[in-house]
């Protein structure tokens, strides 16, 4: 693939409709993923996932099917089809995986084509738009592939992704959207009104026209930023997160537990990954009654390990630099 740049340009409309994705994505993790399996990158932490997610899937029956079916239609190559990661997405794994299932068969039949046109598809695939109960089964096989692969190693994925949404937040209080833009990543450079992302697929050009862009930070991302192929779909803009200092929970999370109590560590590991969270969302979270979460939020406040604000009748929540040097101590 030759390199090129995208440039994304923005009204300043468009500034104002700027928005940080709440949660990892499980689509476009998903279809990262795939891409991590394909490349045989990324590490030995990397390698041990691809080990542990392949005997699951070998396991569960699923191996061949997820080569057969997802990693021809999700290749490792500068372009896979948009309806693999629905905006929908965004809501969680069972709305993405229904949105794939609902795509008009039309633009389904559109994207193959392209697919086919670039990179090639097998022929047991090219009459998809055309079978919903082919497509059905690309879908089950993708909720499949989730649970499996990715289930265990979730809580490391929005673990990552929480952290660095936390640092975007900081960016944004500090230096407004623009400066938060500027410091996404060293490949991505804001000159008003237009976002330069180095981008290896080659030269692009994407208006925002008002809509707005969602950023989308991702763990299986590794190399460059990457935004859908369509550009009359709502404009989103996907890029890696660092994994350097991200553990699966262990013998450092028990040891927080023993110094802060379960719920209570488990309160202040929510607060990471869901910075600005209510006091609502946190009670969900944390899997406890909301009067248990405002208390805990409470104690946690006074030793200085969150903060909270007030805005209209919610209480938010962000993690501070010592709650966070606290979790990171114990990872």
């Amino acid at each position: 693939m030759a390199g090129g740049i995208l440039r994304i340009i923005f009204t300043g409309n468009d500034l104002a409709r700027v928005r940080i994705a709440s949660r990892a994505d499980p689509m476009w993790e998903l279809v990262a993923s795939l891409h991590r399996f394909q490349a045989g990158d990324g590490g030995a932490a990397m390698a041990e996932w691809r080990r542990r997610a392949r005997a699951g899937l070998a396991e569960a029956g699923l191996l061949q099917d997820v080569r057969r079916l997802l990693v021809p239609l999700a290749p490792r190559a500068a372009y896979f089809p948009d309806f693999l990661t629905p905006i929908e997405a965004q809501q969680g794994a069972e709305e993405g995986i229904q949105a794939i299932v609902d795509t008009p068969r039309a633009r389904v039949q559109r994207e193959l084509d392209l697919l086919k046109a670039r990179h090639g598809l097998p022929a047991h695939l090219e009459g998809l738009a055309r079978d919903d109960g082919a497509l059905r089964k690309v879908a089950t096989v993708a909720a499949g592939y989730f649970h499996t692969a990715l289930g265990e190693h979730w809580g490391e994925v929005e673990r990552a992704v929480g952290q660095d949404r936390g640092t975007r937040v900081r960016h944004l209080a500090d230096g407004g959207v623009e400066g938060m833009l500027n410091q996404l990543s060293p490949s991505i450079r804001w000159r008003a009104p237009v976002l330069e992302i180095d981008y290896p697929a080659g030269d692009r050009e994407l208006r925002l026209r008002g809509r707005g862009l969602t950023l989308i930070p991702s763990y299986f991302s590794r190399n460059a930023p990457v935004t859908l192929a369509d550009p009359s779909l709502p404009p989103v803009l996907v890029y890696p997160v660092p994994r350097a200092g991200v553990t699966e929970r262990g013998a450092g999370g028990d040891a927080l537990a023993e110094l802060l109590g379960k719920t209570r560590a488990e309160v202040l590991r929510c607060v990471a990954l869901a910075p600005g969270c209510s006091t609502t969302e946190l009670a969900r979270r944390a899997g406890v009654p909301a009067s248990s979460a405002s208390e805990h939020a409470r104690v946690l406040r006074q030793a200085g390990l969150i903060f909270s604000t007030r805005h209209a009748n919610l209480m938010l929540h962000q993690i501070t630099e010592s709650g966070d040097a606290l979790l990171r101590g114990a990872r």
